[in-house]
């Protein structure tokens, strides 16, 4: 692997989504990224690194895509995917390569993602079709419909949850409810709780969770807990699952303003394609170089 050395200096540009940061690297002279788990770890830190909620790696494409990505949470794991990461994947190499506004095909472990830059600045991603086979997602949690996972009950903490359990090419725990009432997000202790849904033993790959509070059915606010990374201040396949459990649920309609800490996406599940569009930002914070 070509792996950085310990005295190598790589150049990364720091970019956020919704306040969802990431430290991007331009990888794409090498096949597989430059920087180790151990390191992008240690880049994440945000008082003795740079600071950011992953790392992530533009490689090289395979077959008839235009580049491949790669991402290292802020703990050393590596994602199938990221849904504000790719958002900012996307700009970054536009900004790089100073591209025009274009549609990019982007191989991931997650399969093939396609985020389009719009002229007035935002991203919007094609995220594919979602996964709702149960042992697909994965999870433990008997299926409630079908093979899919819809508002079964989960025990954390001694409050029961009602989970909806969605794949995005990761997985995902999504509620909208506690103890028979409606979420209410500014009401929940998410570093208490957050960890408890990640690491239940329910979900054997570990699991990112949304909590959702229904404002209208075209609108809701939603706080996440990412498997790998902690809660965020957004999340995008978080934003996704979330639509696709409430529209499962009959909560919310196929399009929906998802509200998260660091701001707004809209979304899309359309019936058409049965795929999921996600609208949003990314922006460049600054860049610069860093000896790993």
């Amino acid at each position: 692997m070509a792996m950085a050395s310990a005295t190598s200096e790589v150049k990364f540009w720091k970019y956020q989504g919704l306040g969802n940061d990431f430290i991007l690297v331009d990888n794409r002279s090498a096949k597989d990224p430059i920087i180790t788990p151990q390191q992008a770890a240690k880049l994440c830190d945000r008082n003795f690194g740079i600071g950011g909620d992953g790392v992530i790696f533009a490689l090289p494409p395979v077959g008839d895509t235009d580049l491949t990505m790669r991402i290292y949470n802020s703990d050393g794991s590596e994602p199938e995917m990221c849904g504000n990461g790719i958002r900012c994947l996307a700009r970054f190499v536009a900004d790089v390569d100073k591209a025009a506004p274009r549609k990019y095909k982007i191989h991931t472990l997650a399969g093939l993602i396609q985020p389009e830059l719009l002229a007035n600045g935002q991203v919007c991603v094609d995220m594919g079709e979602p996964i709702l086979d149960g042992p697909s997602v994965p999870t433990t949690l008997a299926p409630t419909k079908g093979k899919t996972v819809v508002e079964q009950d989960l025990a954390v903490e001694g409050k029961t949850y009602k989970m909806t359990c969605v794949s995005m090419g990761n997985p995902h725990a999504v509620t909208y409810s506690v103890d028979g009432k409606p979420i209410k997000v500014d009401e929940l202790d998410i570093f208490t709780i957050g960890p408890k849904f990640e690491k239940n033993t329910v979900f054997p790959a570990k699991t990112n969770t949304e909590f959702v509070e229904v404002l209208t059915r075209s609108h809701v606010r939603m706080v996440v807990w990412e498997r790998g990374a902690g809660r965020t201040l957004a999340c995008g396949t978080g934003a996704c699952a979330t639509v696709v459990a409430g529209v499962l649920e009959g909560k919310v309609d196929r399009s929906c303003r998802v509200d998260l800490p660091g701001g707004p996406l809209m979304i899309e599940w359309r019936e058409s394609d049965n795929h999921i569009y996600m609208t949003g930002p990314a922006e460049l914070v600054f860049a610069g170089a860093v000896h790993v």
